[in-house]
């Protein structure tokens, strides 16, 4: 499974960035995704994860209410809306996929990677 994510840039602190990540598989729903951040000099954390059929998600106590992860199925995509962005959430930020979302939630292994997108906030 390749994973590539797409829609970082610069936004002011309070604006808001969507990413994407499209998943080149014919299996995509049998994946549970995620995405994970990692900010200069600091450790790789998670983020969010979204079950193999979008009823379940999950979110670091960090982003909880300000951002919003989807999936598309369809379009074999997930989404992460990312609003009132502060300077804290500057980072590489990681798609990932793994066959069970509990593992997403709690380790940093899932099954594949995809390559960063950077996003930086400015103050």
């Amino acid at each position: 499974v390749q994973l590539q994510a797409s829609g970082g840039g610069l936004v002011q602190a309070g604006g808001s960035l969507r990413l994407s990540c499209a998943a080149s598989t014919r299996t995509f729903s049998n994946y549970a995704m995620g995405w994970f951040r990692q900010a200069p000099g600091k450790k790789r954390e998670f983020v969010t994860a979204i079950s193999r059929n979008g009823k379940s998600t999950y979110y670091a106590n960090s982003v909880k209410g300000r951002f919003t992860i989807s999936r598309d199925n369809l379009k074999n995509t997930v989404y992460l809306q990312m609003d009132s962005l502060n300077p804290e959430d500057t980072a590489v930020y990681y798609c990932a996929a793994g066959l069970d979302v509990i593992v997403l939630v709690t380790t940093d292994v899932p099954d594949y990677w995809g390559q960063g997108t950077l996003v930086t906030v400015s103050s």
